[in-house]
């Protein structure tokens, strides 16, 4: 992994300082994230399969898109800029709302984050960076909700967390 430097941020999104991610990562710091939900035409969403090479929750599905604006970088470069590293493409993206969690996950690292959910609408083909991503699929909603719910542990935290209130933004 990168020694990249990540916003770190208070309870209202202020940014207060930079860590190297996996650091800020260890240490369980407040930081600016955000998550990428993307839809075809027919309502289905875009589910990436984390790389198990990535430093935490490798092998789960979530969302197509999920990152960190670097050190000076813009919420909206980056979503743009994430999303085309990760999945080999870029469209048009919304923030939709934006939620504080905190959770320990896989190699002693915990995951708090606030942050920034976007929504986007695509209906090619993605090309994922296999650094980033496994592997990749267009399901329903109603299909995802049957299959967190018989096996939510294949399902990354943050994805669970805000599947609901994503649904009803589509």
């Amino acid at each position: 992994m990168n020694q990249e430097e990540i916003i770190l941020v208070d309870e209202k999104d202020n940014p207060i300082g930079s860590g190297e991610k996996l650091t800020v990562h260890q240490g369980g710091r407040l930081h600016r994230a955000f998550s990428i939900f993307i839809a075809n035409s027919k309502g289905d969403w875009l589910l990436q399969k984390r790389s198990r090479k990535k430093y935490h929750s490798g092998g789960l599905w979530t969302n197509a898109c999920c990152s960190h604006p670097q050190k000076g970088e813009s919420l909206d470069k980056a979503v743009h800029r994430r999303l085309k590293e990760e999945m080999g493409f870029d469209c048009r993206l919304k923030e939709v709302f934006s939620f504080v969690y905190k959770a320990k996950l896989d190699n002693g690292l915990i995951e708090h984050e606030y942050d920034h959910v976007f929504i986007g609408r695509f209906n090619g083909q993605p090309v994922p960076d296999p650094d980033e991503a496994e592997g990749w699929r267009w399901i329903a909603p109603e299909k995802i909700r049957k299959e967190i719910k018989k096996s939510p542990e294949n399902y990354s935290y943050w994805f669970k967390k805000s599947f609901e209130k994503v649904a009803d933004c589509f």
